[in-house]
């Protein structure tokens, strides 16, 4: 379908917005009554030159997010998420959370390994081939607290990389 110059300048607009090319063909009904499949929104795009800008996942970084402890906190020890995982204490300190990674991973996984929780409950982890990532604790029905899972994946994100996950 062809489109005028200033209906080009809409499109144009509405990616430099960062809409989706969904959005678009929404736009497109709702504002100017043009109806079009998402494969011909798509090749429009393409036709004016213009690439959809993608959205940035949020990553949240414990590491980037806490907030540095007030005076009056400076003499207590720090809660579980503000532990550094890159300081070689973090892993030998008592209470906190110890990751290994398996040298050869269980089978249907990608990778696996072994994890000790701050109240000394071990589980094994593993990531399956699409990437989810499952805990098998040693204790049937155990749940670590949202912080020792919180400093876990932390862990682990960081013991993956040392490895070049």
């Amino acid at each position: 379908m062809n489109l005028d110059e200033a209906q080009r300048k809409k499109v144009t607009e509405w990616i430099q917005q960062g809409l989706k090319l969904s959005d678009i063909q929404n736009r497109l009904l709702s504002e100017l009554g043009i109806t079009m499949k998402y494969i011909e929104v798509r090749l429009l795009v393409d036709d004016l030159k213009l690439i959809p800008k993608d959205p940035e996942p949020p990553r949240p970084s414990p590491l980037n997010n806490t907030p540095s402890p007030a005076p009056a906190e400076a003499s207590s020890p720090a809660p579980p998420s503000e532990v550094d995982p890159l300081a070689p204490e973090a892993a030998a300190a008592p209470g906190s959370i110890s990751v290994q990674v398996d040298h050869l991973a269980k089978p249907g996984a990608v990778v696996s390994g072994k994890v000790t929780f701050s109240d000394g409950k071990k589980a094994e982890w593993y990531f399956d081939q699409t990437g989810r990532l499952g805990l098998v604790p040693e204790v049937p029905g155990y749940r670590p607290i949202a912080s020792d899972l919180q400093q876990f994946q932390t862990a682990l994100d960081v013991e993956l990389r040392k490895m070049g996950f």
